[in-house]
């Protein structure tokens, strides 16, 4: 586990992709391997609040909370929106646009763990919107990939997967989505996350690259 910040309120940290974000009895999960690091360093009893998730299959930066005030402000900010999450993409193909804002109604299908877009607002139907910016495209014998730079302004259930899903651009890897690739990872890592600390009030940002070569390096 890759560490970027601790103090006594939170931990900025890595997640590999295959770990869930939250707590889970049945898998490997960050909250458990977070609690493990605390007790290493000798802290009794600790205790670890996920304030945000990303999917398991997705890596990137992360903040948890270590006390109970230190999580509910941190909720408090990603509910006014003062969280800017930025991420890398991997898709399929090339989008119209170089930088495109993406405005969607998503809704969310909670037995099947899916997110669709929808033309009209009603019960359960949410706005969901992001910037992305073109970065590289790379051809090969087979397919066209785009790399993208993404900042989220809402945070939706797989927000970005099924926007450029839904535009039959899929990520790299997401066979929930429309992907026909069989690989066992996702084209997606939360590589910047900007944020306030919860005692000191200071802007924090942090940024990372993704820690595997694979798919990355296709753009090398």
């Amino acid at each position: 586990m890759n560490l970027l910040f601790e103090d006594n309120q939170i931990i900025v940290c890595i997640k590999p992709a295959g770990i869930s974000s939250q707590e889970r009895p049945d898998k490997r999960d960050m909250v458990n391997e977070l609690i493990k690091h605390c007790e290493n360093q000798g802290i009794t009893n600790p205790q670890i609040f996920p304030v945000h998730r990303l999917d398991t299959a997705t890596a990137g930066i992360m903040v948890y909370a270590k006390t109970k005030t230190a999580a509910a402000f941190l909720s408090n900010e990603i509910t006014q929106n003062n969280f800017q999450k930025e991420y890398l993409a991997i898709i399929h193909g090339v989008p119209e646009e170089k930088t495109a804002v993406l405005e969607d109604l998503l809704f969310r299908d909670t037995k099947k763990n899916k997110s669709y877009v929808v033309k009209r607002e009603r019960k359960g139907v949410k706005k969901a919107s992001l910037t992305y910016t073109l970065i590289k495209i790379c051809t090969n014998e087979t397919d066209t990939f785009s790399l993208l730079k993404i900042r989220l302004h809402t945070g939706r259930t797989h927000q970005i997967r099924v926007q450029f899903a839904s535009r039959k651009l899929p990520l790299l890897g997401d066979g929930k989505y429309g992907a026909a690739d069989n690989i066992p990872t996702l084209g997606l890592f939360s590589c910047s996350l900007s944020f306030t600390h919860p005692t000191t009030k200071e802007r924090l940002t942090f940024t990372a690259s993704p820690e595997n070569k694979f798919p990355w390096d296709i753009f090398e």
